[in-house]
C-alpha cells in the first residue's frame, strides 16, 4: 500500500494539543487531543505513521506553557532525526493572528516590532489558536529551538 505523503503541523502550547495534517500545503485532517503532551503526542504520531508518509514537520516553538514547549520539542527533535525528516518552527502568535498569549497569572506574551515582552493585562481572554487552512512556508525557519521567554516556574 502507498501512503500519500503529508506535512505535519504541531501546535503544543497548551490544551488541548493540535495537530495539522497537510497535503500540498491544505490542511486535509485536524486532530485535537486534549490531556498531556507527553501521553498525547506519541499516540498521535503512530497514527498518523501509520497512515500516511510523513515528509516536513512543523511547530509553534513558543510562547507558551513552559512544559509543553519542552516536551514537543524533544519529542519532534528526536522523531525527525530518527526519520531523516527535517524540522521547522515559528512562534506560537501565527496560529492565534498575533494576539497576547498566557504566561503567568495575569501576565501575557506580546508580540510588538521590537519583539516579544511579557505584559500584565486584566480581564482578558485569549484567543483560540488555529490551524491555517493553507499552509505558508514562508513563516518557518528551520531554527527549531525552544522559544523561553519567561523562567520556568
Amino acid at each position: 500500500m502507498h501512503k500519500k505523503n503529508i506535512d505535519v503541523v504541531v501546535l503544543s502550547i497548551g490544551s488541548p494539543l493540535k495537530v495539522g495534517i497537510y497535503s500540498d500545503s491544505l490542511l486535509i485532517q485536524e486532530i485535537v487531543k486534549e490531556g498531556k503532551s507527553s501521553d498525547v503526542l506519541p499516540l498521535v504520531f503512530r497514527d498518523i505513521i501509520h497512515n500516511y508518509k510523513i515528509s516536513r514537520v512543523f511547530y509553534a516553538k513558543g510562547p507558551g506553557s513552559f512544559m509543553s514547549i519542552k516536551i514537543a520539542y524533544v519529542f519532534l527533535k528526536s522523531f525527525c532525526i530518527l526519520k531523516k525528516i527535517k524540522l521547522f518552527a515559528s512562534d506560537a502568535f501565527i496560529f492565534n493572528n498575533n494576539t497576547p498569549i498566557k504566561s503567568v497569572g495575569k501576565s501575557f506574551f506580546i508580540k510588538n516590532p521590537n519583539g516579544i515582552s511579557i505584559e500584565k493585562i486584566e480581564n482578558y481572554t485569549m484567543s483560540e489558536f488555529v490551524l491555517p487552512k493553507k499552509l505558508d512556508l514562508s513563516k518557518f525557519s528551520e531554527d527549531s529551538r525552544p522559544m523561553y521567554i519567561a523562567p520556568a516556574v
